[in-house]
């Protein structure tokens, strides 16, 4: 039987429980708001901290210690007295009388009731992070192939490491640190396959000065990289033309090694990885104007220092608002809160950049490295726009050669691609191949990305079902239901 949401109130609603939300829900609830908290996972935590608090590993410490920092981050939250809501999925966002209308769907668990929410909210903090970056390559979509950050997420969530010696792909921090926490886990790595360029040295040299602010990043980086190493893991660099092949599932992947010498590894596990990039989708759907980053090639919503979106009650921190790591997303998160409380007349403007100061130096700090990093991991141009015959759109089964067809017709942008293809109607509305489209597109009409544009994001933006829609509908008292027509 259909019933009406339940209604509740707040100051300040956060979507996300990373460490940005998290900082920012203590923030606020410091400053004296009333707070509410809204995640899709089973506890505060976020990706980088999934579990943190309580993990399911017999020794967390095969994580690494980052890792395990984040559970003084989650008890200060727990102990902020903000309202919790774990398993909830946030699906629209609307605006009426200067409010802020979210509507939350959770889920149920054992005795636990699910239902959905109506969240009126005088400001919204997104704090939804960041996603994998899409890599469509030939192969992509087989049985046994698998994101490195998906993997990751089984391994904090549950326990779960690869049974098989897994073979691990592509470029960026992530996909070492992964490979330490295999080898600490007491797994093997069949081999890894570095496609970092090998002149990507150049580009990142201009930025080594400045990112010695973070050199403990750079000497963390170095001790995972010196780690699989000495563990004997076979590492190829440079290597270009990769793809995965299989008949029914992954069973060997072929690339080109850094000598020009086409190699084959035999494996029933792909792992690949190309980065990190901000999730936008959320933000998107409330109208928030977004540029696209030609250093880091993807799309991020336009914020300034305190994180204000050009929507005025919408605040957006962390890596949703550009990649900076966890520890700059904590502070980012602070920072946001106590401007959030400057705008709700909870704090005056010297007392939000008295408490603002440290966190903006250190944020700094932490973000020295980024244009490094950038400038050595973005994948190339060849890597993000993939051969005729490569799956793009995975919900839909559109390649790039149909879309770099249309485009050649003269279709305009991604949602006239959708129109013709329907490329990006799939229940991920385009995550895992809106970045690939618009690049696609740009490059058969010689035009610039950011020009080009994404998708428009409408409600429901995560898939819910048909009873879920119908409990967000309020019904009146003297409510009575009509019959059909004949």
């Amino acid at each position: 039987m259909m019933q009406s949401p339940t209604k509740t109130k707040c100051d300040l609603l956060i979507v996300g429980a990373g460490p940005a939300g998290m900082s920012a829900a203590i923030e606020a609830r410091r400053a004296g708001l009333d707070v509410i908290v809204a995640d899709e996972g089973e506890a505060p935590g976020g990706q980088i901290y999934r579990h943190a608090a309580q993990s399911p590993l017999a020794d967390a410490h095969v994580l690494g210690e980052d890792y395990l920092a984040g559970r003084t981050l989650i008890e200060r939250f727990e102990a902020s007295n903000a309202k919790s809501l774990s398993r909830s999925v946030v699906w629209q966002v609307a605006f009426e009388n200067r409010h802020a209308v979210a509507m939350l769907t959770r889920r149920a668990q054992g005795a636990e009731r699910g239902g959905t929410l109506d969240v009126s909210a005088r400001a919204v903090l997104v704090a939804t992070g960041a996603q994998e970056r899409p890599w469509p390559v030939r192969g992509w979509t087989l049985p046994g192939v698998m994101g490195i950050g998906a993997a990751q997420t089984l391994l904090k969530s549950s326990g779960l490491a690869p049974s098989q010696d897994a073979v691990l792909a592509g470029s960026g921090p992530l996909l070492w640190l992964f490979a330490s926490q295999l080898l600490n886990a007491g797994r093997r790595v069949r081999a890894i396959v570095d496609t970092t360029p090998r002149d990507a040295w150049r580009a990142a040299l201009p930025h080594a000065l400045p990112a010695l602010a973070g050199a403990d990043y750079l000497l963390k980086g170095l001790r995972m990289m010196h780690a699989v190493k000495r563990a004997g893991v076979p590492i190829h660099r440079a290597a270009s033309a990769f793809s995965i092949e299989g008949q029914d599932r992954a069973e060997r992947v072929h690339f080109v090694d850094e000598h020009g010498t086409p190699r084959s590894i035999d494996t029933p596990l792909v792992l690949i990885h190309q980065g990190v990039i901000p999730s936008t989708q959320l933000p998107r759907s409330l109208g928030c104007e977004h540029e696209w980053d030609a250093a880091s090639a993807c799309w991020r919503p336009r914020t300034d220092t305190r994180g204000r979106s050009s929507v005025a009650q919408v605040w957006i921190a962390g890596d949703g608002a550009g990649i900076g790591g966890a520890k700059a997303a904590a502070h980012a998160g602070t920072i946001a809160a106590l401007d959030i409380a400057r705008e709700l007349g909870a704090l005056d403007a010297p007392s939000r950049d008295t408490r603002s100061r440290a966190a903006l130096r250190a944020m700094k700090r932490h973000l020295a490295v980024r244009p490094l990093l950038d400038a050595l991991y973005t994948p190339p141009a060849a890597l993000r726009r993939p051969a005729d015959d490569v799956t793009v759109c995975r919900c839909e089964e559109v390649t790039a050669g149909e879309i770099r067809a249309i485009a050649a017709l003269g279709c305009q942008g991604p949602n006239q691609m959708k129109a013709f293809s329907r490329c990006g109607m799939g229940p991920c509305q385009g995550r895992w191949c809106g970045a690939t489209v618009g690049e696609l597109i740009a490059q058969v009409q010689k035009r610039a990305v950011g020009d080009v544009g994404y998708y428009r994001i409408r409600a429901p933006i995560k898939p819910v079902t048909v009873d879920e829609i119908a409990d967000s509908i309020a019904l009146d008292d003297d409510f009575t239901r009509g019959e059909f027509p004949s």
